[in-house]
């Protein structure tokens, strides 16, 4: 395995829309320790932590919402309204459930929020869909202003990523990822780079300048029990637009709903094999089977989970190695400089010194 991380150039592009929208980005970068200046000076292709990122994400969102208008991208995830959306829905059993519940919140609150979701359910075809609506300024809006080098974009872009985000949410809330067969987006293309990378998540058909932004897949999908808990939602949205970037780039969502399990256990040690199986309502053999069609194993996914924890407090609580270690079940601290350097291609030590020089402080 290997770190989880996304160009310096997707950091600029945040800090520098943050300043087109006249908000102060290198206070928003300083709230996560980072530096807007040291940044700025990075080549876009400099590799940077997911988990950083989603930090920086989280605080530029806390930020937009200062504004008083609703975040109008990727279904608005790490504001107010989605956090309080995803505890509603948390509660339900099956997927059916959750998204009854989303579209009787997203009705109660469109008129605030401006994104509704809709299930409609076909019997006959044995199909379903999800109808994911935003509501987009047809003039110049504080949040897409006429000035930004995407404002011919943002119907696209808003629409598009509503339908990213509630496919991966779906796929975390049942642990196994929604099997979309077909995807129209209520917007024109706007680029075979941004085409690509939806069907690289997607995989199916992808319809543009459609009458309504829509998902469709199986019916029989909507039985899937929810496997995530009140306290792996916490995790979640902590770092919410993380876990998503891990889909993007890993789509693999049983994976996603074992380490948000295995997080959790974590102080008290790592669980079983067969104690993970008996959470997720299936046997081992078929959760092995499932974890070999994503090509990764149960050892793989700790090693992930001791990755991620690492790094995080290495960066954000100065963690001793020592301390490290044993948190993440070692037995010598030296066992765990090997694995780390494994992941990284770096000390403990020097990874810390390197993101520190990016930051506030340094």
């Amino acid at each position: 395995m290997s770190e989880l991380t996304v160009g310096a150039g997707k950091f600029k592009r945040l800090l520098d829309y943050l300043q087109q929208i006249g908000l102060d980005a290198p206070a928003v970068a300083s709230r996560t320790n980072l530096s807007h200046a040291r940044i700025a000076l990075m080549d876009d292709e400099d590799r940077l932590p997911a988990l950083q990122y989603a930090r920086l994400y989280k605080a530029a969102v806390a930020a937009m919402e200062t504004l008083g208008q609703p975040i109008p991208w990727g279904a608005g995830v790490g504001s107010e309204a989605f956090d309080l959306m995803c505890r509603c829905v948390i509660s339900a059993r099956t997927l059916r459930e959750a998204l009854c519940l989303a579209e009787r919140y997203d009705r109660q609150l469109y008129p605030l929020v401006g994104y509704r979701l809709e299930l409609v359910e076909n019997a006959g075809e044995g199909s379903a869909r999800m109808r994911y609506r935003v509501r987009i300024a047809e003039n110049e809006s504080v949040l897409a202003p006429s000035h930004w080098d995407r404002s011919g974009f943002q119907a696209t872009v808003a629409r598009a990523s509503g339908l990213l985000v509630w496919s991966a949410f779906c796929g975390w809330l049942t642990g196994q990822p929604l099997e979309v067969a077909e995807v129209c987006v209520a917007a024109p293309d706007i680029g075979a780079a941004y085409r690509d990378r939806l069907a690289g998540v997607f995989r199916c058909p992808i319809h543009f300048d459609a009458p309504e932004s829509t998902l469709a897949f199986p019916r029989e999908g909507l039985d899937r029990r929810i496997v995530q808990t009140p306290e792996s939602l916490d995790d979640f949205l902590e770092g919410s637009v993380y876990h998503l970037i891990a889909v993007d780039q890993r789509p693999a969502s049983t994976s996603a709903a074992i380490k948000s399990l295995v997080t959790l256990d974590l102080p008290h040690g790592l669980p079983s094999f067969a104690a993970v199986a008996r959470s997720l309502h299936m046997s081992e053999s078929s959760l092995r089977r499932r974890l070999q069609r994503e090509n990764t194993s149960y050892q793989a996914l700790k090693d992930e989970i001791r990755c991620e924890v690492a790094i995080e407090r290495l960066i954000y609580e100065d963690a001793k190695v020592a301390d490290l270690a044993e948190y993440l079940g070692y037995t010598e601290p030296s066992s765990f400089v090997r694995s780390f350097k494994n992941w990284t291609g770096q000390t403990p030590r020097n990874y810390k010194e390197r993101m520190r020089s990016l930051g506030t402080s340094s």
